[in-house]
């Protein structure tokens, strides 16, 4: 009969042990290195502990609106939203030269089609659609439409059959085409005829993590679009500019919801397939691509009905789909609290939400609709209200008819700047002028302002007391045993502690840190145990979402690594790469514990991504007295540099390149010791030796400063060349 076990842990999970001592096995049984077997769920650990703290801010927030009571509420709040959203994307540019062009019409029964290319930045330029009716009197109330994600840009068959119904019937409309879609593709492979990285929303993606790195959202750009989209439209003669619209779909429905929250001169706003709220996303698909989260939303009391809110009491009607990947429950949600709002300001009728029995896309029960509110709300009066419009046969127009450019790429017939280029330019404004370090003093004023800007970009909070530290279990082997080890903490820490089997009272330590996990070098013959036959006792850790606690793949965001988590975190105010700190910092504070332990010089050890979690974390404890680091990324400049990058995302800590960069860390550590070995670039490929010198020579001047010039080293580390050699 066997005797179950029930241990609850401090994290919250159960672990269950089973004890079978009727039966005895003859063969010897495998070495298990997991701490959490049994454990219930422990791939979602990372996720599940930053869902509590969003759900935790969604609650809070939902009781704050609750308490509106009064319009002069509500329009305190709506200056709040638009505060915290600009906030969110890093303001906006300065408004330039449009240098609008026509380059090329289209006449067609009833309506023609106009090519225009704009510059919403300096030679960044846009490409677009302008649909104007050719019969009724101008000026026509004019509709301003974000296109999606879909392929095809604004030749898309649904945004074709919008454009014309729309202009057939007195409206004047402009597509244009966001950042990566239709003309506009900014990693344009002439060989491949498409992206290098194949989707829209990865090079959102690539770029976004560029732009948080710089302080600033890859929202902030397709915004900025999208406002010097409208600057054109209100400029044509033909448009009045008093009553326009905004509408568009997925993508193009964020963009509408962002627009109408921060654009007055949109007096009418129909986001399709985008609306729904944090708390179902959570328990849904999570975080999606760059555009769609503006850390730190969440952590600033906001959710997406205040996009709805800000707009208030202008006409709104929310287009949904009872089928969508956005949940259709957020979408209800969020009408309800809008409602609500709505109806306080005496505006109750001019908020609608249409849910139509089908999937994801600008499908024609939406189109309908849109027709139909657009006319009420846009048109003069004496107009029918709730007027029907129907879409009439209409020829589709190929993408090549549509095109503004020659070529059918902005990069090949106009070149200009890309979002790539641009985020290149910006690194090189913001990146800080420091002065030289000269003496002692200009080290420690250096070193006191370094760890002021990790703490606090970071979001680190140092762990409060001393960590419990549960047993389970020992594995003997040769010359040492393994005793597996959970520090306790939200999330617990799972851990290997390898210690030599003679009987010396304290020994020096080793912290060892690994992308893969606390197993990845635990093998026999492996890494840690050529540490451990050194005399050290070593400490191998599991970052949070890392080794037993690796989220499940998702295959969508896989060249960024765990995308969902870090954005999750950056969406409350926090980052991975404070948070895994915290777990270095718990980690070195379980070794201070131990009787056994030397701690006058803990060394610790980092491989790939967590090589960039113990930089930071060395930064801010002084008790790592020696760190080694390897297949560390070379910089985050480098991630600006480069357009394409893998797995760097869990790295990312916003505005880090407007206070500190890597070598930075590495200068602060002076006069403890740092040896970087095989940096990698951001396609995780090794940099050249020379290279990384020339990068850390800064680090180096300061070691020299302090006294140290043989504290620090740049190094390569061959095939065969044993660990040991670099960490002491």
């Amino acid at each position: 009969m066997k005797k179950i076990a029930t241990i609850f842990l401090a994290s919250g999970f159960i672990l269950l042990t089973a004890n079978n001592s009727s039966a005895q096995s003859t063969k010897t049984p495998a070495e298990d290195l997991n701490v959490l077997t049994g454990l219930e769920s422990p791939r979602r650990m990372l996720p599940d502990s930053l869902d509590k703290i969003a759900l935790q801010f969604l609650a809070e927030r939902e009781q704050r609106v609750a308490q509106l009571s009064t319009r002069e509420e509500i329009v305190a709040r709506q200056r709040f939203i638009r505060e915290k959203v600009l906030q969110a994307i890093g303001g906006l540019p300065e408004r330039t030269p449009l240098n609008a062009k026509v380059t090329g019409t289209l006449k067609r029964n009833g309506y023609r089609i106009e090519k225009i290319i704009f510059e919403s930045q300096p030679a960044f330029y846009v490409t677009a659609n302008l649909y104007l009716p050719e019969t009724g009197r101008a000026p026509y109330p004019g509709i301003l439409m974000p296109l999606g994600h879909e392929r095809g840009g604004k030749a898309h068959e649904a945004w074709q059959r919008l454009a014309v119904t729309f202009a057939k019937n007195g409206f004047a409309i402009l597509l244009y085409e966001p950042v990566s879609q239709g003309e506009r593709v900014q990693l344009y492979d002439p060989d491949l005829g498409e992206s290098k990285v194949r989707q829209a929303t990865s090079e959102h993606t690539l770029a976004g993590t560029q732009c948080l790195l710089l302080g600033h959202s890859f929202a902030r750009h397709v915004i900025w679009d999208g406002m010097r989209a409208l600057d054109y439209l209100v400029s044509r003669p033909e448009v009045d500019s008093s009553r326009i619209g905004c509408t568009g779909n997925s993508g193009g429905g964020t963009l509408t919801a962002y627009l109408s929250a921060l654009d007055d001169r949109i007096k009418v706003a129909a986001p399709s397939c985008y609306l729904t709220n944090w708390k179902s996303l959570i328990e849904t698909i999570g975080a999606q691509d760059a555009e769609q989260n503006l850390p730190p939303f969440l952590s600033e009391g906001l959710d997406q009905a205040d996009f709805v809110t800000a707009f208030a009491p202008k006409p709104y009607l929310i287009l949904s789909a009872a089928r969508d990947f956005f949940p259709i429950a957020g979408t209800r949600q969020t009408f309800r609290e809008t409602k609500r709002l709505y109806g306080l300001m005496g505006a109750e009728e001019k908020l609608n939400m249409i849910e139509a029995d089908d999937e994801h896309g600008y499908t024609k029960p939406r189109r309908l609709a849109a027709y139909r509110w657009m006319n009420r709300w846009l048109k003069g009066p004496g107009l029918q209200e709730d007027a029907p419009i129907d879409e009439p046969e209409i020829e589709i127009e190929s993408e090549e008819d549509l095109r503004c450019t020659q070529a059918g790429q902005v990069s090949i017939s106009l070149g200009g700047e890309t979002i790539f280029s641009i985020n290149l330019g910006e690194a090189r404004r913001v990146k800080p002028k420091r002065n030289a370090i000269i003496t002692p003093e200009d080290l420690r004023r250096f070193q006191a302002e370094i760890r002021a800007q990790v703490q606090q970009l970071t979001a680190f909070e140092k762990p409060a007391g001393s960590p419990e530290v549960r047993a389970f279990g020992e594995i003997a082997r040769g010359g040492y045993r393994i005793e597996k080890l959970l520090i306790e903490g939200d999330p617990a820490i799972p851990a290997l502690l390898f210690k030599p089997d003679d009987p010396r009272p304290k020994r020096r330590a080793i912290l060892y840190v690994h992308e893969n996990g606390k197993a990845a070098e635990a093998n026999v013959g492996g890494e840690i145990e050529e540490l451990a036959r050194s005399g050290a006792i070593v400490l191998a850790i599991d970052l949070r979402g890392r080794g037993e606690t690796r989220e499940e793949s998702n295959r969508v965001w896989d060249i960024f690594g765990h995308f969902e988590s870090a954005m999750t975190a950056l969406l409350v105010g926090k980052t991975l790469v404070g948070l895994r700190a915290q777990d270095v910092v718990r980690a070195v504070d379980a070794l201070a514990a131990r009787r056994d332990v030397e701690m006058e010089g803990l060394s610790a050890f980092g491989k790939g991504d967590a090589a960039v979690v113990l930089l930071h974390a060395a930064a801010l404890d002084d008790r790592i007295k020696s760190l080694t680091v390897e297949e560390m990324l070379i910089s985050y400049e480098s991630v600006v540099a480069w357009k394409i990058h893998q797995e760097v995302f869990e790295s990312i800590v916003p505005a880090a390149l407007a206070n500190y960069d890597l070598p930075d860390l590495a200068a602060s550590l002076a006069p403890r010791r740092l040896r970087i070995i095989n940096a990698v670039n951001p396609r995780g490929q090794r940099a050249e030796t020379q290279q990384v010198k020339r990068e850390y020579e800064a680090a180096q001047k300061a070691f020299a400063v302090a006294g140290a010039s043989q504290a620090f080293g740049v190094a390569e580390r061959k095939p065969g060349k044993k660990l040991t050699a670099f960490v002491p």
